[in-house]
């Protein structure tokens, strides 16, 4: 075991694959010689060459449609968007080919491709650098979406993901990155996708989260813990596909339900986690579902920022409602 932060997990977990998949790429914006903005991807490309780590034109789409052709063409490639929010000029290679070719060809090519990207607020950044749209991906058929939220899993999920025959967007929550350092194996490990877990068990209510927000929901459980609340937290890990079974085992012990999530509230994955558990428990529920989100409007520059973000004690006053109904 070592001591990583997310950063640190990704990177050892995209070491590994590069090892381990002769046919695999790495490439993005600045992922090459400096290693990325955030140095997730920093020494790989000293370390496997300049064929194999590269730095791409300042062109999303062209970054996500060069990796369509080299799956086409037996590459195994993971391409990164510096920012999920300079994601949306690559949409249209997104939903019109990654996620539908496999189904186009009646099978004959894959797409065995990775899309990272850092997402999220809480940094102080600029427009386009805050967003939380997961939503957007996970409404897309044929296109697996997945946030860790710890290193450990981060380095799991990623193996996965990088070994699936399917395209997989792979959101990295930034405000994290190296918030959170945990033991991590440092050999190959994988984590099934489509899997929540157990973070912490609870009796009274279940906090359902993913990615920066299980920190947030955590410190609000321990708060809660001294007023007499306890919570179960369930780290959702994928956004799709999405384990339903975890999630009603959890509501048909706890009877109540809040989903806490980064993005804007209207059509978001609140909405459709919620759905899920009203399909699977919804004659255990003793309280209307509750989903604790961002504004419908886009996040704050950094002097605002605080106001849109989910805090502990936001979290906290939510809890008590829920349980008091």
């Amino acid at each position: 075991m070592k001591i990583m932060n997310m950063v640190q997990a990704v990177n050892d977990a995209l070491g590994l694959m590069l090892d381990e998949h002769e046919s695999m790429v790495l490439y993005g914006e600045d992922v090459g010689v400096e290693g990325g903005v955030f140095r997730v991807t920093e020494g790989l490309q000293k370390r496997f060459g300049l064929r194999r780590v590269f730095d791409s034109p300042l062109a999303e789409s062209a970054i996500v449609g060069t990796a369509v052709g080299m799956c086409a063409g037996g590459l195994r490639p993971v391409v990164e968007i510096q920012f999920s929010g300079f994601a949306y000029p690559a949409f249209n290679q997104i939903i019109s080919h990654v996620s539908r070719l496999r189904n186009r060809t009646r099978g004959r090519f894959a797409m065995p491709m990775v899309i990272r990207m850092p997402y999220g607020g809480g940094i102080n950044a600029l427009e386009h650098h805050s967003e939380s749209m997961e939503a957007l991906f996970a409404h897309i058929p044929g296109l697996k979406v997945v946030i860790p939220s710890y290193p450990h899993d981060a380095k799991g999920l990623l193996i996965s993901a990088r070994r699936s025959d399917d395209p997989v967007l792979f959101m990295e929550p930034k405000r994290i990155y190296r918030a959170i350092k945990q033991e991590v194996p440092e050999e190959a490990f994988a984590i099934p996708l489509g899997r929540a877990k157990v973070d912490m068990p609870g009796t009274d209510l279940t906090v359902i989260a993913y990615g920066a927000m299980v920190r947030e929901v955590q410190r609000a459980a321990a708060l809660g813990r001294k007023r007499g609340i306890s919570a179960e937290i369930i780290d959702l890990r994928s956004i799709y596909p999405l384990d339903r079974d975890t999630l009603a085992a959890s509501v048909k012990k706890t009877g109540r339900v809040m989903v806490v999530t980064e993005g804007p509230s209207s059509y978001g994955t609140a909405a459709e986690i919620i759905t899920a558990v009203m399909e699977e428990a919804f004659l255990y529920l003793e309280a209307p579902p509750k989903r604790v989100s961002g504004f419908d409007t886009i996040v704050p520059l950094p002097q605002g920022e605080e106001l849109y973000m989910q805090t502990p004690e936001k979290i906290l006053y939510e809890m008590e409602r829920l349980k008091g109904f």
